[in-house]
């Protein structure tokens, strides 16, 4: 049996985006996962078996502990020799490819699923560029989690196209449709628990809080709106990693009633659930999987037009979406969704048809386990 091992720095990297795959995976391969954890059982109740070993991968940059970090993965793939090693993530990526290739692991692949460098200028961009080049050039397959997104990273020379390739019709793991789908109980509760009426247009935002998204923009965008239509409400969920609350809480001030904030949430599929628009309107997005997560909800999306989420939102039919940074735009796609209930109901179920056929988990986990089948085929 074929060893393969899959590298995060967080192991919530593996438990949000993995364990579908691991599962599947698990039949054929012996399978191993290498993260910043000592907890061996880590994803025994999401019912797989496989062998967790510890790397000390922190997202910030610290030098010494870095190449602390480059030697215990090198040690690890010498003694364990794996057939293929596999990254998520630009730190665990750099840090895995530049292992695996000094310990001639025969397969090395790195799962792009966004450029921090796509918003940033000057040589700091040049850097961070670079990183993700060395990524690509140190392993033998690049996987992109969506169309654009390639398109992007082959104009930037970053990627070859000869092995980089986005798995059905992109995202890292798929919708679970048990999980994911229109639940009216689950509206109902959201909405009571909350104190939001079940009459009014609710508006979402579920994800990090932090200005790459466009948060700021998104409440300047709602604050508008919200003196011209009273049926308008406004639910943000997500950790705040840059004091965005008080933001939407300034920019809002005279309609804070109307404006609801959850802290991050193991629950996602209820908030969705409970929303008639979901919103983002980020700078920078690999693929933007909240966005077909709401839709396999039946929830039409309103979404900055970058790539990543050119391919999560079909415009005019599953969503809208508006010029990066355009207050004025956002305002715009957001009203034509709130004054016309039969565009928000069409719109929703079209999303959530074409989740169901395109973005399955069942889908692309079939996608990756084919993948591996032909490169560890060979």
């Amino acid at each position: 049996m074929k060893k393969l091992c899959f590298v995060v720095s967080s192991p919530m990297s593996a438990q949000a985006f993995l364990t579908p795959h691991f599962r599947v995976l698990q039949e054929k391969y012996a399978l191993s996962l290498v993260a910043n954890t000592q907890d061996r059982a880590l994803l025994r109740r999401q019912g797989v078996e496989l062998d967790i070993l510890f790397a000390p991968i922190e997202r910030p940059i610290w030098l010494r502990r870095d190449l602390l970090a480059l030697w215990v993965l090198y040690r690890l793939f010498r003694n364990q020799r794996f057939d293929a090693v596999h990254s998520i993530t630009p730190k665990a990526g750099l840090l895995t490819m530049m292992a695996a290739w000094l310990a001639r692991v025969p397969v090395r692949v790195h799962w792009f699923t966004g450029q921090v460098w796509a918003t940033r200028s000057g040589f700091g961009r040049w850097c961070l560029k670079q990183i993700d080049w060395l990524i690509a050039t140190l392993g033998t397959h690049a996987l992109v989690d969506s169309s654009s997104q390639r398109d992007f990273l082959l104009a930037e020379g970053v990627i070859d196209d000869t092995n980089a390739e986005v798995l059905a019709d992109g995202s890292v793991c798929g919708v679970d449709g048990g999980r994911f789908h229109p639940d009216a109980a689950a509206r109902a509760a959201v909405r009571s628990e909350l104190g939001i009426p079940d009459t009014v247009v609710l508006l979402l935002y579920l994800g990090r809080l932090n200005r790459d998204k466009g948060i700021a923009d998104l409440a300047e965008a709602f604050g508008e709106l919200l003196k011209r239509y009273p049926n308008l409400w406004f639910l943000l969920v997500g950790p705040d990693e840059e004091g965005m609350q008080g933001v939407v809480q300034a920019t809002c001030a005279g309609d804070l009633d109307r404006v609801r904030f959850v802290g991050f949430t193991q629950q996602p599929e209820r908030f969705m659930a409970a929303a008639d628009v979901f919103c983002l309107p980020s700078y920078r997005e690999g693929f933007g999987s909240s966005v077909i997560e709401a839709a396999a909800c039946g929830v039409p999306a309103v979404a900055s037009r970058i790539y990543g989420l050119t391919d999560a939102v079909r415009e005019g039919e599953t969503g809208l979406l508006h010029r990066p940074g355009d207050v004025v735009d956002i305002a715009d796609q957001i009203e034509r969704l709130v004054v016309d209930e039969g565009l928000r109901r069409r719109m929703g179920e079209a999303a959530l048809a074409r989740t169901a056929r395109d973005f399955s988990q069942t889908r692309l986990t079939a996608a990756l386990r084919d993948f591996y089948g032909r490169v560890l085929g060979k």
